[in-house]
């Protein structure tokens, strides 16, 4: 059943996204994790949920608690079940202090294999200055009531909807189209989105909504899985209570390879993170 129906929402270090992406220190900068299942899509785990657990394991290891930007190479695809991360320092600042971390897992043979290696800096967020000067807008995006979740549709495919019953995620019905046999070739994607425990957003489970919408490349007429290869995340603010927008955009397929920009809005309509991505897609 979806947490969604909890009468009472989860907070910040209660919330089931917490828990699965909490790191055990074993030693200096190597952490243990066990990789939940409960956020998989076709039982490979979600580059964002990836993404949010070397974050932590970094904001351990650093001297500073919040991402600013952080560059993600996937080199093979994550299971659910034990993983080791292993960071190290690359330079430490006044206000940015820069690290390396990078996820394993073992084979079925026992050796070690890289699923995910970043490079990231960190800061504090309730540091920066107020002033803003932008030309970005939030996303048109009609009101929740008027949006669909997943529970909306028919019934998902055995083992592809882990991660949907950890989320509130409503798309906009302009792009929906791929759902019902019509999509409308423009590369968007657009939803609200937040946790479905209703724990408020931060600055880690923002890494996971840059990455947790259903594809661009289902608008372009595509299906099946599209497996990222880089993900570049840039964390602007944290964000204010209160469900997020989230806007995706792909202008270029080209070569079997597209990328896919993300802006993320809060409640007080600022723009909160920003990502790109190159991702793989199956043609034909």
């Amino acid at each position: 059943m979806s947490q969604a129906s909890q009468a009472t929402p989860a907070s910040v270090g209660s919330s089931e996204f917490d828990r699965d992406t909490a790191v055990t220190r074993r030693a200096p900068g190597v952490y243990d994790i066990d990789l939940s299942d409960g956020w998989t899509i076709i039982n490979a785990v979600n580059g964002g949920y990836l993404l949010a657990v070397l974050g932590r394991a970094l904001a351990d290891a650093l001297p500073h608690p919040d991402p600013f930007t952080i560059s993600a190479h996937y080199l093979t695809a994550s299971q659910p079940g034990p993983a080791v991360v292993r960071t190290e320092t690359v330079r430490t600042g006044r206000t940015l202090s820069t690290g390396q971390a990078s996820l394993f897992q073992c084979d079925d043979q026992g050796a070690e294999v890289e699923r995910i290696r970043v490079l990231a800096s960190y800061g504090d967020l309730g540091a920066l200055p107020d002033d803003v000067r932008t030309s970005a807008r939030p996303p048109a995006i009609p009101p929740l009531d008027q949006c669909f979740g997943p529970e909306d549709g028919p019934a998902p495919v055995p083992g592809s909807s882990a991660i949907t019953d950890r989320l509130m995620l409503k798309l906009d019905p302009a792009t929906l189209g791929w759902a019902l046999g019509a999509p409308s070739g423009k590369g968007e994607m657009r939803a609200w989105f937040g946790l479905a425990d209703g724990r408020d957003a931060d600055p880690f489970s923002l890494l996971l909504a840059v990455d947790a919408l259903p594809p661009t490349a289902f608008e372009l007429g595509l299906s099946g899985w599209v497996p990222t290869v880089e993900l570049t995340v840039h964390i602007r603010c944290r964000p204010a209570p209160g469900p997020l927008r989230v806007a995706l955009s792909t202008r270029n397929l080209a070569g079997g390879f597209l990328e896919e920009d993300a802006e993320v809005w809060d409640s007080e309509d600022r723009l909160v993170a920003q990502s790109r991505q190159l991702a793989r897609v199956r043609l034909g």
